[in-house]
């Protein structure tokens, strides 16, 4: 830029009869307005202009990249750069006759400049975290993790950036004296990075992913994954409360992640009915007769009868006496009951594990446990499936002759002593 117009207006302000000092002054303000005016009028042009080229590509894309990019202001961010590059070609010139002022205002812009690079560059990452999202293949991943590693990255580089600039070195001479003060990093930066490990390790081993149902008793979470990222993971428990769980404990503790169940082809149900011991028995034949009536277990007793009829018969047994040769029981034939009761029910996953099984008998009576999976693994309807099934089994118990252990009442208790 030619000297004679830098100093247009110097010239003017000493024809006025200012000093010289006052001229300069004045000369270096007014150019330093317009400056400014022209790089604002220069910004809002270029935004203009990069707003409605990006507005109408976006409109064209076939791809959403460019909708995000439009949505957190990329365009906006860029359109900064060339009047700043103005500025930062301009001071040289405004500040020729005050060279400490020059330098000053040199740095400034330069530092302005890193800034608004990294303004650009996290709305260009926040962009790229947005579309990922939008892919079925990265919706469960934790792009937040990622996405804030490169934006630490990026901050610390600017910030030693800004330091170079403001006092003169080179970059490579922080990066060399950080080195002595690694451990004071480590320190400062201690849980993110055990946040940025952690997090690669639940990407890598696929333990956590967006929408995964997990339990971690530690922390009271029971609910979905709603977000991962660097320092946190955030569970929504199904009370609809936000649990925050720091990354590094998904790696260093203990937790529960429901997904194989919601991946299977059913929810599992266990459960267990306590049956009272005293109230089982060998069944009378013209009780064997009444139960027949049972539809579910009518042919199998017909069945079961004549085998042991036959055995019997065989082997001479004396059947005035119960308890010689073989017997059908009431607990027996309640087991084969709600057996078949499950393989008839419609929620119940017939290719899965499903029985009904007699486990050791405990103080309180004989725990008779079901164990199946229901087809439908939604919690709310999972949970109306088990009732239903244990609703009907509870209530069949009084047609074998069986009786459900409770603990007895304080009247229960009284009568039971008086009568002892």
């Amino acid at each position: 830029m030619d000297n004679g117009f830098v100093h247009f207006l110097y010239d003017y302000f000493l024809e006025l009869g200012m000093s010289e000092y006052a001229a300069h002054l004045l000369n270096s303000a007014t150019l330093l307005v317009v400056a400014i005016l022209l790089a604002l009028a220069m910004d809002y042009i270029i935004w203009k202009i990069l707003r409605y080229i990006a507005i109408n590509i976006a409109r064209r894309s076939r791809t959403n990249f460019d909708n995000f990019l439009v949505t957190n202001r990329v365009p906006r961010g860029v359109a900064h750069l060339p009047p700043l590059v103005f500025m930062l070609e301009m001071v040289k010139w405004i500040f020729v006759d005050y060279p400490t002022i020059g330098y000053w205002a040199l740095k400034f812009f330069q530092v302005l400049a890193v800034i608004l690079i990294l303004r650009i560059v996290k709305r260009v990452l926040a962009s790229i975290k947005d579309y990922l999202k939008t892919l079925p293949r990265f919706r469960d991943k934790p792009i937040d993790s990622y996405i804030q590693v490169f934006m630490i990255f990026a901050w610390v580089t600017g910030l030693l950036m800004i330091i170079a600039l403001i006092t003169g070195s080179t970059l490579w001479k922080f990066f060399a004296s950080f080195g002595a003060a690694s451990a004071i990093i480590l320190l400062i930066f201690k849980d993110t990075i055990l946040g940025l490990v952690a997090s690669i390790q639940v990407s890598a081993n696929d333990m956590v992913r967006i929408g995964d149902w997990i339990t971690f008793e530690k922390f009271g979470a029971d609910g979905y994954v709603i977000e991962i990222n660097l320092a946190t993971v955030k569970v929504q428990n199904f009370d609809m409360t936000i649990t925050t769980i720091p990354t590094y404990s998904l790696i260093a503790d203990s937790f529960q992640n429901w997904r194989g169940m919601r991946e299977s082809g059913g929810r599992r149900i266990k459960r267990a009915i306590i049956l009272q011991q005293r109230s089982v028995r060998f069944l009378k034949p013209e009780e064997v007769e009444s139960l027949k009536k049972i539809q579910l277990i009518s042919a199998y007793i017909t069945q079961r009868t004549e085998k042991i009829d036959q055995h019997n018969a065989d082997h001479k047994a004396d059947k005035t006496l119960a308890i010689n040769g073989r017997n059908l029981t009431n607990l027996g034939l309640f087991r084969k009951y709600a057996e078949t009761y499950l393989e008839h029910h419609s929620a119940i996953n017939k290719k899965m594990t499903l029985m009904c099984r007699q486990m050791a008998p405990t103080s309180q009576g004989i725990p008779i446990e079901i164990y199946a999976f229901s087809t439908d693994k939604r919690w709310e309807n999972y949970e109306y499936i088990m009732a239903d099934i244990f609703d009907h089994l509870i209530a069949a118990t009084p047609y074998f002759g069986l009786k459900i252990f409770e603990l007895p009442t304080a009247l229960e208790t009284s009568l039971a002593n008086e009568k002892g």
